[in-house]
Formats: C-alpha cells, structure tokens, sequence
C-alpha cells in the first residue's frame, strides 16, 4: 500500500516537473526564436544558460524527471545527473540572490527589472520541483523502507556533529575573513557611508559567523540561557535550514558564475587579483554552509514513524 502511493505521489511531482518545463521552456523557447524583451544592465536574465541553451537545459529537466519517474532501483549517477541539473538552474539564475538581498534591505536598485526577476524566480521554481522529484525518487528507492532513504541501522542515532561538518562551518568563517581580508587591497572608503551597504555586511556576518557555528554546536540545537523568553526551548530545524542552504547554495551559484565569467575575460572595474580572492572566498563560504547544513539536517531530523531510523 505504501508503496503504491508513494508510485502516485512520484507521478504527480513528475506531472508537475513536465508542467513547468512546458511552461518555461516554451516562454525561452519563444524568447530564442523571436524577440526577447530588453532587459536592463545584464542584457539577459539568466547567466550562461542564455538562448538555445536555456531551452535545451528545460528539455533536460523534462528528460531527467521522466527517467526517475521510471527508474525502480537505486541508481546513484541518476540521482547525480538530476542533482547537477538542479543546480544547474540555480546557477543560470544566481542574479536572483543579489535581488532578494536588495528586497530585504528595501533597496532594490536602478537596475532592477521586473522581467528578469520573474524569469530567474521561474528558473529557480524548476530547480526547486526538479530537487522534490528527486529527493522523492531516492526515498522509493535507496535502502529498505518505503517511507524514508535512510541507510543507518534502526534505532541508531547520532548527536555529535561530525568532524567534517565542524571543518565545514571553520571554512565558512575563515571564507568570510578572507573576503574581508580582500577588501583591504582596494580600501573600506565609501563602504561605511551607504546604509544599504551597511546592512548588507551585518548580514554577512551574521551569515558568515553565527550561522555556521550555530550549526555545529549544541547553542543551534537549543536557545542558549541569555535569549529572552526562549531559553532552553529547542530551535526549529527550518530556522537555520533555510538560510543554511539557501543562502549557502545561493552564495556558491552567484559567485561560481562570476569566476567562470572572470575566466572568460570579464571587464570589471576592480583589479583580477581582488575579485579571485573575494570571490573564491565567498565560495569557500557558501560550501562550508552547504556542508555544515548537511550535518545538521541529518542530525536533527525526526526519526521515520515507520523504520524507526
């Protein structure tokens, strides 16, 4: 019985996934072969996955959610395959982080155009649905039970975050210092007298100091005894879930594609030298974030009502 509904729930999430790649792919299916609308400073919404390619890359996404709709056994590079795509989506709309940043700190800025950032908001939904499919797929599949992919024996259970998350979460930290540390080549003036700016580098350190300790040490689990009204209370897991992988997984995408364009031969107006340090800090960042979520999110999750795991 199980079984037979989780095969139900998996078409429909496929049923979904083609939707939207109708839907989309036909939207940059028409902005290839006719005329795109004139986007503002970028020139295009998404960022290498631009004309044939954006269509083919929804094509891809329609191929994969079909393979893991048919698939019955663990297939690890299938799982692989439709995990890369995924990211791949996130990637070609990584614009979007900088955005959400802006709406957040109630600056949007000159150059924002409502076009594009529904374009890469869509881009992001595929990535989203296709991630659904997939994480479905490797419940029906990987290990023994039916309702969950969890390989670990029964009953067992671990509370100490482990050694390479830890390692994680330092990474993130030092990321952050060495994208300060950067900033130093080319001077702090001009940072301090924006209060958009200002929030911005709040917020990054909180990003980049508390978030990814909070997500290796006991006070992330459990609100320390100084937080009013809550001390002692257990945290909800979507709390530093959320920002940990979003953030994390945004951070890696924006600032991938900015060394693969920096690669290219991109002009900026800041010298190689600074923007390979800040940006390959900023990486190292967003994947110790990634990383260090992983832990939590295995660590912290309720045990399935059916294997006991």
């Amino acid at each position: 019985m199980a079984t037979t509904i989780a095969r139900r729930t998996g078409h429909r999430q496929t049923y979904v996934v083609l939707g939207w790649a109708v839907a989309y792919g036909g939207v940059r299916l028409a902005w290839t072969v006719g005329e795109a609308p004139a986007l503002r400073r970028f020139g295009s919404d998404l960022l290498g996955f631009t004309g044939w390619w954006s269509v083919a890359l929804c094509l891809t996404v329609a191929v994969v959610a079909v393979a893991l709709d048919r698939a019955t056994t663990w297939r690890p590079m299938l799982a692989g395959v439709a995990w890369a795509v995924a990211g791949a989506l996130v990637a070609a709309a990584a614009i979007l982080l900088p955005e959400l940043v802006g709406f957040l700190l109630f600056t949007v800025g000159p150059y924002f155009d409502p076009t594009a950032f529904a374009s890469r908001l869509g881009c992001v939904t595929g990535a989203v649905l296709l991630g659904l499919a997939t994480a479905h797929y490797q419940r029906r599949t990987r290990g023994d039970c039916p309702q969950c992919c969890r390989t670990v024996r029964p009953g067992w259970r671990r509370v100490a975050p482990a050694r390479w998350a830890r390692w994680a979460a330092y990474a993130a930290v030092a990321g952050l210092v060495g994208r300060f540390a950067a900033q130093l080549l080319v001077g702090f003036d001009g940072l301090t007298r924006d209060a958009s700016v200002v929030g911005l580098e709040i917020g990054l350190l909180l990003a980049g100091v508390l978030l990814p300790l909070a997500l290796v040490h006991g006070w992330g689990e459990i609100w320390p005894a100084w937080v009013p009204l809550l001390a002692g209370r257990p945290i909800p897991r979507p709390l530093l879930l959320v920002p940990g992988f979003g953030l994390g997984a945004g951070i890696v995408a924006y600032f991938g594609m900015g060394l693969t364009q920096l690669v290219s031969g991109s002009v900026s107006q800041f010298s190689d030298t600074f923007l390979w340090l800040a940006m390959s800090a900023y990486c190292v960042l967003g994947l110790g974030l990634v990383v260090a979520s992983s832990d939590y999110h295995l660590r912290t999750r309720v045990a399935c009502g059916a294997c006991g795991r």
